[in-house]
């Protein structure tokens, strides 16, 4: 009996000295000694089932094992709320709380929403950072909680620990007479569920983000506010024009009209210009990329997508083309969820080039299906021409480098792309290949797809076979009948033809009438100089359609704290720039300072050049 009375004197002395260690380590946030016995609270878990871990560093703390515990003060007014009612007993109190305890937690501070029983020892994970008092004045300062939240709109989950919750609200209903908010999170955490709630279906997510939280402790999103316009503290905002949200489908625009003018188009801010540049190019006088507007959510896509494709469509794309201008704080906003969703970082701050923008948004947040599929397999949303340059060439055409860097490559695109944007030979706005490139007004990509029917280079019937040899970097000349590679080849023994596919179905009809092309019709060219990305957009369909000329920072009000004026140009003589006529002007102007402004900067300048296919984009 001595025996055991000793033992159990040392193991309370090994207790106190255990609690003094901890109240010595983290202060006066951890009692030495029981309190009265604790209430039941709201989400909470029972003294008795908890445990904790003594860190060995002497700059961690003891974490609870519930989020419920850290989440913002206003939790306490609906516990006491809930407990403090006539009549109401702690027992039942306990037995309709809306969360049943955790079946395992391995994050230390979540807690498992789909019910289970509470396991016998937690462990606090040292990953989540340490816990902090709550700071009452900085509370009390907060944005309060908005009325206006509701299902799909981005929330924030703050903890008194240094870690707040990300996500979508899914859900919104009652659960043991309390607004509940069921939320979606941005990253899975284990011992959450998928929207099971106590065995019934209430909403649908991946596992290990469904969190049901009271609806008072959501608030709107920080990192997703409204921006406002730049330096608006300094500037008058009635200066501007007015920039609504536009609900709906509002058709792209069909010709200039009254759109050219200063404070027109897309402002800039803040080394913009590749970002206004490609959306202005890709949605103002052109449906080819609607697509990216409409599609509705997958299962696969991001918790953020339906906001980050509602921000781009009623925020930026439907003001343009209604109202002719989009101020930089929409387009912030547009900025800002690319930067904390995708992964290319500085997209709100630093200078960018436009493919690294298509990346982020149509290849990553909105899972675009690519624009290119190409016979290797490969997929891709714009074509870099990679060429070695022809010193007998100084002025070449974007169909003679595209024909050279297909046949360089061995490739060929697998079906007829809608849209079709191809990177110049250049590298930054540092090095070019060729001080200048003339764009093509229409792109014959016959030779480039793989499967379609080619004309024979020589006689103009059915081509059968294909030499890249005879070809000399043209994919055009490669193609040849029977008859003409017999007549070819015999003077060239070391030449090797390959067979091309063509459909017998079809082959008696194209032997005696003329194979049909494939052209594609250009409608936009990026240009860069010093940094600073325009862009040149045809305001319409068709060979004569006239062309304007786009710059989100044309202009500038005040200093610092002023704010950039956008312009658009009409700019009627860019067409003859690009035909044949332009081309012999152009040769006979060897310095740029002999051209026009709006020529220099078409084929000095051009960066990156947008194709369209309008047949094939009705069916996309």
């Amino acid at each position: 009996m001595s025996h055991e009375v000793h033992h159990e004197e040392n193991e309370n002395a090994s207790s106190s000295t255990s609690q003094l260690e901890l109240f010595n380590l983290i202060g006066g946030s951890w009692p030495p000694a029981p309190r009265e016995p604790e209430r039941l609270e709201y989400g909470s878990v029972p003294r008795g089932a908890r445990r904790t871990m003594q860190h060995s560093g002497h700059n961690e703390r003891i974490k609870s094992v519930n989020l419920i515990n850290h989440l913002a003060p206003e939790k306490r007014k609906i516990r006491q709320n809930t407990s403090n009612r006539p009549g109401i007993s702690e027992e039942s109190v306990q037995s309709n709380k809306m969360v049943n305890e955790t079946k395992k937690v391995e994050t230390g501070v979540l807690i498992d929403v789909c019910g289970g029983d509470v396991n016998e020892e937690f462990y606090d994970s040292p990953s989540l950072g340490s816990p902090r008092a709550v700071n009452l004045e900085a509370s009390s300062q907060s944005p309060p909680v908005l009325d206006d939240i509701g299902v799909g709109s981005l929330v924030e989950v703050a903890t008194d620990v240094d870690q707040n919750y990300y996500g979508v609200v899914r859900w919104i209903g009652l659960i043991d007479d309390i607004a509940t908010a069921g939320v979606e999170l941005e990253q899975s955490v284990c011992g959450l569920g998928d929207g099971l709630h106590r065995g019934s279906r209430v909403f649908t997510c991946a596992s290990g983000r469904a969190l049901f939280v009271p609806l008072p402790l959501c608030r709107r999103d920080a990192r997703f506010t409204d921006t406002p316009p730049p330096e608006t503290h300094h500037t008058e905002i009635g200066e501007q024009p007015e920039c609504p949200v536009v609900t709906g489908v509002v058709p792209p625009l069909t010709s200039l009209g009254d759109l050219a003018g200063k404070n027109r188009g897309i402002q800039g801010h803040h080394n913009s210009c590749y970002l206004d540049a490609t959306l202005f190019a890709m949605f103002t006088f052109t449906s080819v990329f609607d697509a990216l507007l409409y599609r509705p959510p997958e299962p696969e896509d991001s918790p953020h997508y339906s906001e980050v494709q509602r921000v781009l469509r009623e925020e930026v794309v439907n003001p343009l083309r209604r109202h002719g201008y989009v101020r930089a704080d929409r387009v912030m906003k547009l900025r800002t969820l690319l930067e904390r969703l995708s992964d290319v970082p500085g997209l709100t701050c630093e200078e960018k080039d436009p493919e690294e923008f298509l990346n982020g948004l149509v290849a990553q947040l909105l899972r675009a299906e690519p624009f290119l599929k190409l016979s290797s397999g490969q997929e891709a949303f714009c074509y870099q021409l990679f060429v070695e340059k022809d010193e007998h060439i100084t002025l070449p055409s974007v169909q003679q480098l595209l024909e050279q860097s297909f046949a360089t490559s061995g490739v060929k695109l697998s079906e007829v792309p809608a849209a079709f944007i191809i990177q110049m030979p250049r590298f930054g706005k540092q090095y070019k290949l060729y001080q200048r490139v003339q764009p093509s007004p229409l792109l014959d990509v016959t030779d480039l797809i793989e499967g379609l029917p080619r004309q024979c280079t020589v006689c103009g019937g059915l081509a059968r076979w294909e030499c890249s040899s005879c070809a000399g970097g043209a994919l055009d000349a490669g193609a040849l009948c029977n008859s003409c590679l017999r007549l070819a080849h015999a003077t060239r023994p070391t030449h090797k033809a390959v067979p091309l596919t063509v459909s017998e179905e079809y082959a008696n009809i194209l032997e005696s009438c003329p194979v049909p092309r494939v052209y594609m019709e250009l409608f936009a060219v990026l240009c860069i100089e010093t940094s600073h990305y325009v862009a040149f957009v045809k305001t319409g369909v068709g060979h004569d359609a006239p062309w304007c000329f786009f710059d989100s920072m044309a202009d500038r009000k005040g200093e610092r704290n002023g704010y950039n004026i956008p312009e658009i140009v009409c700019v009627s003589e860019l067409g003859s720039w690009l035909s044949e006529e332009g081309r012999a002007l152009a040769r006979a102007a060897p310095l740029d300072r002999h051209l026009p402004a709006p020529a220099k900067r078409l084929l000095s300048d051009a960066y990156m050049c947008f194709y369209r296919s309008p047949d094939v984009a009705m069916y996309r």
